[in-house]
């Protein structure tokens, strides 16, 4: 069985903290890593206008439901020229800053890290798996030969809340190469995809921004819910944290995972 193998590549890693970001791959890895060795097992979530304040408000909860041990870091991309530049290889310099944040720790003492890359991610442009290696990080996903699918059955197979939550990124992959990642900016793209959810009732929504032009991306079946009254309501909350956007719009193209990197492959 698929978790049997995810049970022996964590029981051959004796004392480990699993970098949490709030989406279903790291949240399953950190419920089994816990629930098997609960005196073994540190949880660590960054706390970064990156990252949507849902997930920090999802690791949380599961965390004091799961009684782990969670340490919430604050980790120092944004102090780093070469991350707010917003290069193709954006993710190097976040993730080296975030296993940089996790290594000092005062509970870490020897640990290994773990990430919830799996081995779908392998075959994508995934600059944060550099950064992981350089900082010995482990994947016990792809240790146990399990993917997306695998970690999204497993999590329906114990009755995990959030097996089916959609795949959401940082907020900053929202953002075109080479736009400047600001916190306004991240702060305006959470704002208003939240707004676009709670108009539309689409769960899978994105703002993307390319200089200072938004465009929403929503899938095929969603489109005709994007009336123009929709795209006026949510540029106008987008303005209120970041008054400089000059248009939001509707991208004729249906949502694709990545298109904002895509721009320049």
């Amino acid at each position: 069985m698929t978790i049997t193998r995810l049970h022996r590549v964590l029981e051959a890693i004796p004392t480990r903290i699993v970098a949490c970001s709030g989406g279903v791959d790291s949240l399953l890895l950190a419920t089994v890593a816990h629930r098997a060795s609960p005196h073994s097992t540190v949880v660590a979530h960054a706390v970064t206008p990156a990252v949507p304040a849902a997930a920090t408000a999802r690791v949380i909860e599961r965390a004091e439901t799961e009684n782990w041990t969670l340490q919430l870091v604050r980790s120092k991309e944004f102090e780093d020229q070469r991350y707010l530049a917003n290069p193709r290889n954006r993710c190097y310099f976040c993730k080296s800053h975030l296993y940089a944040a996790i290594r000092g720790l005062p509970t870490r003492a020897g640990a290994t890290m773990l990430s919830g890359a799996n081995i779908d991610d392998l075959g994508e442009y995934r600059p944060g798996l550099v950064a992981a290696s350089e900082n010995g990080v482990r994947h016990p996903y792809v240790e146990a030969d399990l993917g997306k699918q695998d970690i999204r059955s497993i999590s329906r197979k114990l009755g995990l809340d959030f097996a089916d939550l959609p795949a959401s990124p940082c907020l900053a992959s929202r953002l075109y190469t080479d736009t400047t990642v600001t916190p306004s900016r991240l702060r305006s793209i959470e704002i208003g995809e939240n707004l676009l959810r709670l108009l539309t009732g689409i769960d899978v929504v994105r703002c993307r921004l390319r200089e200072d032009v938004v465009l929403i991306e929503v899938t095929a079946e969603g489109h005709a819910r994007v009336t123009d009254e929709v795209i006026d309501r949510v540029a106008a909350a987008m303005r209120q944290v970041e008054p400089s956007l000059s248009g939001v719009f509707l991208d004729d193209k249906p949502y694709r995972p990545g298109r904002a990197l895509a721009v320049l492959q």
